[in-house]
């Protein structure tokens, strides 16, 4: 099957076990990550990355959704993501051809798609803003435009990535963290309320404390470089 004819007719092709956010660990009020982090290290000793939960906002239709700029109505922060997938069976060389599907929350903690209910009050059932999918070229590379996330209680800034190979096999689920502290991207964007970020970091679940990364972000977390004027841009290889 040719691929354009593929992607018309993919759909989720898996089960996706959703997970609920979880306000009960005490938050550290130090901050954890310093600095960029290295994206390369896993890459290097061909480590896959750590596979995590997809919900509980899953990209509902990823095959309608072939698009790289993500950001549909969203303002905030621009982020520019470029994502590098490996093949850990040959060696990590770049995999060409592979889907990958993206998809966060915008500047309020909000996903689309959902909306409505306990889980999220706002309801967001009938646009599509955030998510998107890319196909991997012969470098293993994806890239996306989008808005620097947002937070909500109980989970730091992450996006959410769902790799699939060219027949649609599923090969990864896993989440991207950002590195925090004083000097992070995280901390500026989240005290930037002119650019519309009005949470802050009062209230902020770090790394450590998170209920998906808690275990550690060896494999996840991401390089961030940039401004807020500019905007910023996150590089990630991910091993699967």
């Amino acid at each position: 099957m040719k691929r354009k004819e593929f992607i018309k007719k993919l759909g989720m092709g898996s089960m996706i076990i959703p997970i609920f956010a979880s306000c009960s660990k005490e938050e550290d009020p130090t901050p954890s990550n310093e600095g960029n982090g290295n994206p390369g290290e896993n890459v290097a000793n061909c480590t896959n990355t750590a596979t995590e939960t997809a919900g509980p906002f899953p990209t509902k239709d990823p095959s309608s959704l072939l698009i790289s700029d993500i950001r549909a109505d969203r303002t905030g922060v621009l982020l520019n993501v470029t994502l590098t997938i490996y093949d850990q069976s040959k060696d990590c060389v770049p995999l060409e051809g592979a889907l990958v599907d993206i998809w966060h929350c915008d500047k309020d903690g909000y996903y689309s798609e959902y909306g409505g209910s306990g889980m999220q009050n706002v309801n967001y059932n009938s646009v599509h803003f955030l998510r998107g999918r890319q196909i991997t070229d012969e470098n293993g590379v994806v890239e996306f435009i989008t808005i620097f996330p947002g937070w909500y209680q109980g989970r730091s800034t992450h996006i959410h990535v769902h790799i699939y190979d060219e027949s649609g096999q599923s090969l990864l689920v896993t989440q991207i963290a950002f590195p925090e502290g004083n000097n992070s991207a995280v901390y500026t964007v989240n005290a930037a309320s002119e650019y519309g970020y009005t949470k802050g970091m009062s209230d902020y679940t770090y790394n450590e404390n998170d209920n998906v990364f808690s275990d550690g972000v060896n494999t996840e977390l991401a390089e961030i470089s940039g401004s807020l004027e500019e905007g910023y841009s996150l590089n990630h290889g991910i091993v699967v």
